[in-house]
Parts: C-alpha cells; sequence; structure tokens
C-alpha cells in the first residue's frame, strides 16, 4: 500500500512541476506557480525520507508490513 501512495506521490510531483512550469510560461499567476513548485518540493523531500536509506541500513519503507 505504501508503494502505491509514494507512486502516485511521484506523479504529482511531475503535473505540479509541468503544471509551474506552463503558468510561469503563460505569464500570469506567478505566486501560483511558485506554491506549485515549493509543494512538489515538500512531497520530493517526504518521498526521500520513506525511500532513503537511514543509518542503520534500512529505509523506513522496508519496514511496510501490511499484506499484498
Amino acid at each position: 500500500m505504501m508503494a502505491t501512495a509514494l507512486s502516485l506521490m511521484i506523479l504529482a510531483i511531475i503535473a505540479l512541476i509541468g503544471g509551474a512550469i506552463f503558468l510561469l510560461r503563460r505569464g500570469g499567476a506567478r505566486k501560483q506557480a511558485l506554491l506549485m513548485l515549493v509543494m512538489s518540493a515538500v512531497l520530493a523531500v517526504d518521498v526521500a525520507i520513506w525511500t532513503l536509506p537511514a543509518a542503520g541500513g534500512s529505509a523506513p519503507i522496508a519496514a511496510d508490513n501490511t499484506p499484498r
């Protein structure tokens, strides 16, 4: 289940960056475009926290014990 959530977060990051680039190129809604970029950065950090291994050598995603 966690892998699905992380995959959706990656897709949201891609959509947010694409939408922000579209808004910036169009010339309007600069504030909203910058907020979209900030949100994509927050999501990217969250994905990194869950997938990168800690000092112990295991990632928090590896501890996901939900049945498949």
